[in-house]
């Protein structure tokens, strides 16, 4: 019998909740659900729901909490974990089941008693002063997908050096003899506590505030996620009072019923949303994902057209509006992008006398910047930080990109904006006029299955071999493998980027939670056109 085999035989004896999903698998099935156990890394673990060691369910769930018990409870005593979770399935069953695991294990559990968004977990991380943070949450990812997210006792997303140590001890749990404590008898003991720090929160959130204005008329969609409910409220309480909701996405619902991949980057998920704006004649669209931690946004020309404005545009439009609006700004400010974010970014930062800083893609990176500035009593200087996947973070309350703030921030330059007698699209033309227009694009090159991991290393090793020489015609002129460069203060990565002499940008890296490579292009010149040319370029070695 092989190992995928006995594998599943264990898990049809012993996982009797699962016992009819298992009975129900053909072989490729099995080895989809069996070949490998789900990976915890930095970004914890996110898979497929279902049966299985590849993917998520209350096993696995129970099995990383242990993990995480262990390597808590192994240097200190008296521990706390806040808990939260979003609108997906089973994601509270899996906060549930996370919190009754650490309190068998003696570890305090603060748990939302409803979904609350990812950003606000990283905050109740710091309030409470909690040793760990877990997100129930897939983020954006297709309705088939949920994640475990952990935290650090910043509220940042754990570093990789703990990730490591807690994989560690993951791998000594035996997947079958995790206990938990009874869930409602450990919150009458008092080691599952349920928790609310909404007001503070949000008081947090309105402390970032910018603008003076309100009247603007608003369309939002949460995207059946959690900003359902803190993001109307947000908007009732900052004085917004024309905000109209789509009426099919604004409960939380983990099957998406109206769009297949809840992301709010794509236009797709924004359909309704700009249908609703064009009958109500909205100034601004803004929507957010399941977990309320990126921001998509759509806005009314002159024209009365709708112009989706990308997350590379609506960083740097944010940048301009917190410079030129900003009533008590720090000295020496300081802005933090990744590095396949626009450079746009870093030449309007500049203008206004902002140091820029560059770190690797994922939010924890912008997180430490913001930790190095603390620990030099420096942390008022972080004025704003964001990466092109539309997540956005103004001040150090928490270590996460927060939608919730950046649908205020939205909304208040569109007020303002509105007041001064220009549109959000105006603004944004105006920039591209003064200091110049990048063209960019995201694609991504999926490699599923079995088979999948070891094709994208056979594709990232052969073009580490042969690099291109030039980005459509235009020389490289530099060519940085973030695996191995020494040049930058950063940590190492399995990323390569490659600049030509004119501007243009090929940066290619393994998604860190799916089973894909992303390449981010930039054409510096040419346009959209520009944009078709390079792609047909990566195709060929990708």
């Amino acid at each position: 019998m092989d190992v995928i085999e006995a594998k599943y035989n264990e898990w049809l004896s012993r996982a009797k909740e699962y016992r009819a999903e298992l009975e129900a698998m053909y072989a490729e099935g099995k080895k989809e659900a069996f070949y490998k156990d789900l990976e915890f890394g930095t970004a914890g673990l996110r898979g497929v729901l279902g049966a299985g060691t590849n993917r998520l369910n209350v096993y696995t769930i129970g099995s990383a909490t242990q993990g995480l018990a262990d390597y808590l409870l192994s240097s200190k005593k008296n521990v706390s974990v806040a808990i939260s979770y979003d609108s997906r399935n089973c994601s509270e069953q899996f906060a549930r089941h996370a919190a009754a695991v650490l309190a068998h294990n003696g570890v305090k559990a603060y748990i939302t008693k409803v979904l609350q968004p990812t950003p606000y977990l990283s905050f109740m991380v710091r309030h409470f002063g909690c040793d760990a943070g877990i997100m129930i949450t897939a983020s954006h990812n297709p309705a088939k997908f949920n994640g475990y997210k952990v935290y650090g006792p910043d509220g940042c997303q754990m570093t990789d050096a703990a990730a490591s140590a807690v994989l560690s001890h993951i791998q000594k749990v035996n997947i079958f003899d995790v206990k938990a404590a009874d869930f409602d008898g450990a919150v009458e003991a008092g080691s599952i506590v349920f928790a609310d720090v909404t007001r503070e929160y949000l008081d947090s959130v309105y402390a970032r505030s910018v603008g003076n204005n309100r009247a603007v008329s608003i369309v939002y969609t949460p995207l059946n996620g959690t900003g359902a409910y803190i993001v109307p409220q947000m908007f009732r309480e900052r004085g917004f009072k024309t905000v109209n909701i789509v009426a099919e996405q604004a409960e939380p619902n983990g099957d998406f019923p109206t769009t297949p991949y809840p992301n709010p980057e794509k236009a797709d998920a924004l359909k309704l949303a700009i249908e609703l704006a064009e009958k109500t004649s909205a100034d601004i669209v803004i929507g957010t994902d399941p977990d309320a931690d990126r921001l998509g946004a759509a806005v009314r020309k002159s024209d009365g057209e709708y112009r989706l404005i990308t997350g590379n545009e609506m960083g740097v439009l944010l940048i301009d509006y917190i410079f030129s609006h900003g009533k008590a700004l720090p000295k020496n400010p300081v802005v933090v992008k990744t590095i396949v974010t626009t450079d746009l970014a870093a030449r309007v930062a500049e203008s206004y006398g902002a140091e820029i800083r560059e770190v690797l893609t994922g939010f924890k990176y912008i997180g430490e910047v913001i930790k190095k500035l603390e620990q030099k009593n420096e942390g008022e200087r972080f004025t704003f930080g964001y990466e092109e996947s539309c997540g956005y973070l103004s001040g150090t309350y928490v270590r996460d990109k927060d939608a919730v703030l950046a649908s205020m921030l939205v909304a208040e330059m569109a007020a303002d904006y509105k007041a001064e007698g220009k549109t959000v699209s105006d603004v944004l033309d105006g920039i591209f006029a003064k200091f110049g227009k990048y063209y960019h694009r995201t694609v991504s090159f999926t490699y599923e299955g079995i088979s999948g991991a070891q094709k994208m290393k056979e594709v990232l090793a052969a073009i580490r071999t042969n690099p291109p020489k030039d980005i459509d015609g235009s020389p490289v002129v530099k060519a940085i493998d973030y695996a191995t460069q020494t040049e930058f203060d950063l940590p190492k990565s399995d990323v390569l980027s490659f600049k030509a002499e004119d501007g243009s940008k090929l940066i290619i890296r393994p998604s860190g939670t799916e089973p894909l490579i992303k390449v981010y292009i930039t054409a510096a010149t040419g346009g959209e056109g520009r944009i078709d040319k390079i792609l047909d370029q990566a195709k060929k070695f990708m």
